[in-house]
């Protein structure tokens, strides 16, 4: 064999070698901090982080699970949402189920810049070391871009992609004055890994999310702070009420409790996950079709998801 023909065949190899050790390491970190963490005898995330964690988006969904999952951890949980009704029943249920303190803040992310700044005099009132950016906004139904009002455009750029980025910004830089080794974990989605027809901007405000956050672990890494990617597919929250199938759930759209109660054993212990073990196995067969393949089968599925509204006269034109 000559020796370009070794060179490209040990190339392939190592190629090949990376995305296994790529797509299965979150599936296995999952299996092995869910059920063999007694093995590693770490310490405890109130331990790492201390008392306190916030939560943004927390008054539903994945938010409002995970802030359930870390109060039951031992956390005092700081509440961030738009609603004060929610939150107030949000806060109810968490100190009455799990006899932690809980404190509201009351934000609209989608108001943009003029909040942050009273936003973020009260999350200065408690020393928050956790923070989970969960809050966002997504499609009430999949369609194509123009089909959509200006205002909710730059509603969901102003919360999937301003929120994590300020919150993010704030407290690396106030860790880092203080010297605290803190954890931010934002939350994406798996629409980060391709372009994704009937929800184009959606998609690309996680696709912005996901390389934000690849690039601050390595900047906030240096400073002692941890920072995580969590890419969840599909959940059964509000956000899918358009599809009856996804509602019902099944092995690929585990409920809520059950999906934060995996993801949150991976906090500070692993820079990306998918946060659900058979998500890390549903995310490899994305990350292996071509995008203009999965551009077409993001149509045929949203067009199933759906009951075909709109979707199925728009193929032939693919």
């Amino acid at each position: 064999m000559s020796w370009w023909c070794s060179f490209f065949t040990y190339l392939g190899f190592l190629v090949f070698l990376n995305f296994l050790y790529d797509t299965f390491i979150s599936p296995l970190q999952l299996l092995y901090h869910k059920w063999l963490k007694v093995l590693s005898k770490e310490i405890s995330l109130v331990e790492k982080y201390g008392k306190w964690a916030a939560i943004t988006g927390s008054t539903d969904g994945i938010g409002k699970a995970l802030a359930r999952q870390l109060a039951r951890r031992g956390f005092n949980i700081v509440l961030i949402a738009r609603n004060e009704e929610k939150l107030k029943r949000v806060a109810e249920e968490i100190e009455n189920d799990f006899g932690v303190e809980v404190y509201k803040v009351q934000a609209d992310f989608s108001h943009g810049k003029p909040i942050y700044e009273k936003l973020f005099e009260d999350l200065a009132k408690k020393p928050i070391k956790l923070l989970v950016n969960n809050v966002g906004i997504a499609n009430s139904t999949p369609a194509s871009v123009e089909t959509f009002s200006s205002e909710h455009l730059w509603d969901m750029i102003n919360v999937n992609i301003a929120a994590a980025t300020q919150l993010s910004r704030h407290f690396v830089d106030l860790w880092h004055r203080k010297g605290i080794k803190g954890c931010i974990v934002n939350i994406s989605s798996a629409l980060e890994l391709k372009p994704c027809p009937t929800g184009a901007v959606y998609g690309a405000s996680k696709a912005y999310l996901r390389s934000f956050t690849l690039a601050l672990q390595h900047e906030a890494k240096p400073l002692g702070i941890r920072v995580q990617l969590v890419t969840p597919a599909f959940v059964v929250t509000r956000m899918c009420n358009y599809s009856a199938f996804l509602m019902k759930g099944n092995l690929f759209t585990p409920q809520v409790d059950q999906y934060a109660e995996w993801a949150v054993e991976s906090i500070g212990r692993t820079p990306y996950t998918t946060g659900y073990f058979w998500h890390g196995i549903l995310i490899t067969f994305i990350k292996i079709t071509p995008w203009r393949l999965s551009n077409k089968l993001a149509v045929i599925i949203a067009s199933y998801l759906t009951n075909g509204i709109n979707w199925r006269q728009k193929l032939a034109t693919l």
